[in-house]
């Protein structure tokens, strides 16, 4: 009963955090995009990857600093992600 208790739990907070959505700016080759992008699917996120590479305006604003990511319209890390403040931010 306690196991059916807790995937009703995982499915139910999961079901409300998938609502959340950021922008990834990446590029290929790049580690802390991928910690990025791993970090932000561990808490709901569903993510609009774009490479800074194929974009060649991007990539001249964010060459040296990606990921980048934007929640709610607003960059709110450039750089490492981090997983305290990102909690801040969604208020857990």
């Amino acid at each position: 009963m306690a196991v059916i208790h807790v995937l009703y739990y995982y499915n139910a907070r999961n079901r409300h955090m998938s609502s959340r959505h950021a922008v990834l700016y990446t590029r290929n080759s790049c580690p802390l995009c991928d910690e990025a992008k791993e970090l932000l699917e561990m808490y709901g996120f569903t993510l609009d990857e774009i490479d800074v590479d194929q974009h060649p305006e991007l990539k001249q604003q964010f060459d040296t600093c990606v990921p980048v990511v934007e929640i709610d319209g607003k960059v709110r890390f450039r750089g490492k992600v981090n997983e305290v403040l990102l909690l801040r931010l969604i208020g857990k």
